[in-house]
């Protein structure tokens, strides 16, 4: 549930574009005195909290929000034959397309629900679908077809191609996860669920879509709307330009889709799948049940895979879809299965790792494991190993054991390890993060590099061509920055701002004052590397943790466009795979 009323939706709906709005409009589109506002605004949850801006009388949020105006969303929907609703909080969108449908037809049939928060959301398998107030665009709408239920399997496949000529369209390129999802890389953006039920003859589709507007930088395996066009270094773009694109093309794609099926969609849907020509794994339950090369999909949405038997038709299901990373394996290997630790400073993360690849990545600080103990029970058998590096000292190591029932083999530095040979004096006292995002980094380079993590500290170490890690320097990161300020100087506790290339207000000035820094030592590192390697070779940038993404974007122009720089999440987990690999002689 959540305790934001009518008002506190209307004044966010003012201010969700980001621009800066002045205290008497909003304070009439909340219906109170500008003097009020103040108070008011402090009702608003803490993630939203923290958004607000205020200078010369005028409010500004740090980052859009998906919330609307149910007049402009009804004036927009309306232009593409839409009837819609706004409902602040729900059940489910879908639930409430779903009561249409089942009263009548012609009632649920372009008709279109936009909730700010759902308390019952859902994904596909049954999944929780959960979110934050502002952060998502979740929808439903319903489309009736004279068809039955059973031609209409290939039907979230057109969805998901809707959605995604939508986000071309407003200048963001991703691909498809078959069947539905929408990633880039492997992260997801955004999902669909769709539910049939057949009204008056007709088989109406409750077509409900999720789509990432803004997230948090601590959620992993996922990204957004607004994080993509801040990599590409483009302008936002606001929740109604983006509604307004999927629904331009839904209503296209889906009335082709009635009249001619999916078979028309099929080559530009293999076009857009991630996976076509990629081997991948086939789950039900967490167990692989088949594993091949991605040929494409057939007229009915069906996944057509390359099997070992020959070629196999796959029906969506239960079935999830992983790419095949796993290295060869001789055929007489047993596969082992590890679950990797990365002890760091202020949380733990850990993999799952099976055929010697892991998935994705959890988390959790270590006031409350209890996810980790509750993973163990679930994943855990005889054959499972842990192996762990961790920086977090004894007592957080020894909570971390206390979710596990078997001992966890921790690794420190070493004085060399996959060829790399380690030049630091005394590599019992090398930070083992370190050195393991070192080895990690070898997974994604071959050339001398950089490799720099963003996290409570800030690292930046150098490895050269020829495999010399030949040390690096330790800065504090961006929270110790400020804290120090705030601790040690008289009129520095402030909000932080924004990097500007010349800011004129003090907490821009801290905010770019502790980029720079972070992006001087990086740069700083990469021109003693280049001077050490030399003959013109490249010297790559191999960068981690959760400010990477601010950092890359922070860089000079010139400086990215003439080397390589690679953003790397979770790569000392990477580094600990690599290493168990070589062990292993895989």
């Amino acid at each position: 549930m959540t305790d934001l009323n009518s008002r506190h939706w209307a004044l966010l709906a003012a201010l969700s574009d980001g621009l800066p709005q002045h205290v008497s409009q909003l304070a009439r589109a909340a219906g109170m005195k500008p003097q009020q506002l103040n108070g008011f605004w402090q009702q608003m949850p803490g993630h939203i909290r923290g958004l607000l801006r205020q200078h010369d009388g005028q409010w500004r949020l740090v980052r859009p929000l998906a919330v609307f105006a149910e007049e402009s969303l009804q004036q927009m929907a309306g232009k593409h034959g839409f009837r819609a609703q706004l409902k602040h909080e729900c059940s489910s969108s879908n639930d409430e397309i779903m009561a249409l449908a089942r009263r009548s037809a012609g009632l649920a049939h372009k008709a279109l629900c936009v909730a700010h928060f759902q308390t019952k959301g859902r994904g596909r398998q049954g999944r929780s679908w959960v979110n934050r107030q502002g952060e998502c665009l979740m929808f439903s709408l319903g489309w009736a077809f004279d068809k039955p239920q059973y031609e209409l399997g290939s039907l979230a496949l057109v969805v998901a191609l809707a959605c995604r000529r939508a986000l071309a369209d407003i200048g963001l390129d991703v691909n498809i996860k078959w069947p539905n999802d929408l990633v880039v890389a492997n992260d997801k953006l955004a999902g669909v669920l769709i539910e049939t039920t057949r009204v008056e003859n007709k088989t109406v589709a409750v077509i409900g879509i999720g789509i990432n507007f803004v997230l948090p930088k601590e959620v992993e395996n996922a990204t957004s709307v607004q994080a993509l066009f801040q990599t590409a270094s483009k302008q936002g773009v606001s929740v109604e330009a983006l509604l307004n694109a999927v629904l331009a093309q839904l209503d296209a794609l889906l009335n082709e889709y009635a009249q001619n099926g999916f078979a028309s969609c099929v080559g530009e849907y293999d076009a857009a799948n991630r996976d076509t020509g990629r081997p991948v794994l086939l789950l039900q339950e967490g167990r692989v049940v088949h594993e091949g090369v991605v040929k494409g999909v057939d007229a009915q949405g069906a996944l057509r895979l390359l099997t070992g038997e020959g070629e196999k038709t796959i029906v969506s299901g239960e079935i999830s879809l992983r790419p095949d990373n796993r290295p060869a394996q001789p055929a007489a290997a047993k596969p082992e299965r590890f679950l990797l630790l990365d002890g760091g400073n202020s949380q733990l993360k850990w993999a799952w790792v099976e055929n010697g690849t892991f998935t994705e990545v959890s988390r959790a600080p270590y006031r409350d494991l209890a996810k980790l103990g509750e993973e163990w029970l679930r994943f855990a058998d005889e054959d499972v190993k842990i192996v762990g590096c961790a920086v977090c000292g004894s007592v957080k190591k020894a909570m971390v054991e206390e979710q596990l029932t078997r001992p966890v083999e921790w690794l420190s530095s070493m004085p060399q390890a996959l060829g790399i040979r380690n030049h630091y004096r005394r590599p019992e006292e090398h930070g083992s993060d370190r050195w393991f995002n070192a080895l990690g980094s070898r997974r994604f380079t071959q050339n001398a590099c950089v490799v720099v993590s963003c996290g409570t500290a800030v690292t930046t170490d150098a490895l050269t061509e020829d495999n010399h890690y030949l040390g690096g320097t330790i800065m504090p990161g961006f929270h110790l920055m400020k804290e120090a300020m705030a601790l040690k100087t008289a009129n520095l506790n402030r909000p932080i701002g924004k990097v500007y290339p010349f800011p004129t207000t003090t907490p821009n000035a801290i905010a770019s004052g502790m980029m720079d820094a972070v992006c001087g030592a990086l740069m700083m590192m990469h021109g003693r590397l280049k001077d050490k390697t030399g003959g013109g070779k490249p010297v790559d940038i191999i960068i981690t943790g959760g400010g990477a993404a601010r950092v890359v974007q922070a860089l000079p122009e010139a400086f990215v466009h003439d080397n390589q720089v690679k953003i790397v999440d979770n790569l000392v987990i990477h580094g600990l795979l690599h290493w168990i690999a070589h062990r292993n002689g895989q």
